[in-house]
């Protein structure tokens, strides 16, 4: 497996720094986020678009340093049916002109979460079938907003010569655990897969050693390396269902950390053991977002584990 970085995690470094450190760091590839979700640190995607010399320097400062760009993500909520969605779409497309011109054939992104209804002007996502109302609305966002959205991004990606769409199954999202992702790769084509990051799955009640397996290789495009901790003493009273912002991660109960804080190491050796025996040979994403130490201690201490526990031989 490909051990991969999304350089958020250092995104108080400048482009170079951030590159020599995870050349230094032993990473092999490297995630780019071009906006939406992400405040894109490392790259302007407009210049890039717009100026060919700043592509080719962009590219030769990665190659420069042994590393390589193994997917561009444009992660955010382009369904939202308000500006926002609009203003996310934008950055989508764009992202996709940018793969053509870089000859990136992978992107990363989400489902996306519409309103409940036409006259909606805010997402709704809905986690339960009762009151009646909710199957009704869940059934609109999938029949009339998201089938033919990813129908037709699937054609549009296509132009721009990508081959895989990796979405993350990420909460207030319509694809969200694997069930979801192959309703929506049957309806939309073999382009969509997964993006799975276990972190997710685990606050949600899931297993992503059993995700792993149900989806197999063929379905899983991309893997993103993110823990969570499942906070004792809070949980048990409250349950995962916590709406508090994640700076209140003292109250919260549930927490993204880093790698071996929520997981220890045995539990990432065995999930990466089975994406092994199952076949898959793609990225292994590091995705820092443990607000509880600096970035670069937890992407340090992140990378010990993954070094551990991935089937690869790192010194």
């Amino acid at each position: 497996m490909n051990l991969c970085f999304n350089t958020d995690g250092l995104g108080y470094m400048s482009f170079e720094e951030m590159l020599d450190t995870a050349a230094e760091l032993g990473f092999d590839s490297i995630e780019i986020a071009c906006g939406n979700w992400s405040k894109a640190p490392h790259i302007d995607l407009d210049h890039m678009l717009e100026n060919k010399s700043a592509r080719e320097n962009f590219m030769e400062q990665i190659k420069h340093r042994g590393l390589a760009l193994e997917a561009l993500n444009c992660s955010g909520n382009q369904l939202a049916p308000n500006e926002e969605g609009k203003e996310h779409q934008k950055v989508i497309e764009k992202t996709f002109q940018l793969a053509e011109e870089l000859n990136i054939k992978q992107i990363v992104m989400m489902s996306g979460l519409p309103g409940g209804s036409p006259t909606d002007i805010t997402p709704n996502w809905i986690i339960t079938s009762w009151p009646p109302i909710t199957t009704k609305i869940l059934n609109w966002q999938w029949n009339e907003v998201l089938i033919p959205y990813w129908q037709s991004t699937v054609e549009t990606a296509k132009s721009h010569g990508i081959e895989k769409i990796a979405l993350e199954n990420h909460g207030c999202q319509l694809v969200y655990n694997p069930e979801t992702l192959i309703q929506l790769r049957d309806a939309a084509g073999p382009m969509i897969g997964m993006n799975l990051d276990p972190s997710h799955l685990l606050w949600m009640g899931g297993d992503p050693v059993m995700a792993s397996r149900k989806l197999g290789a063929e379905r899983i495009y991309y893997v993103h390396a993110k823990d969570v901790r499942m906070e004792r003493n809070l949980l048990e009273a409250d349950g995962a269902l916590d709406t508090k912002t994640i700076d209140q991660f003292s109250q919260r109960t549930w927490n993204y950390v880093a790698l071996g804080h929520g997981h220890n190491v045995q539990w990432w050796k065995e999930f990466f053991s089975v994406l092994s025996m199952i076949g898959y040979t793609g990225p292994v994403s590091l995705e820092m977002e443990d607000l509880t130490m600096s970035p670069l201690t937890g992407v340090k201490k992140s990378l010990n584990v993954l070094k551990e526990a991935l089937p690869n031989d790192y010194e």
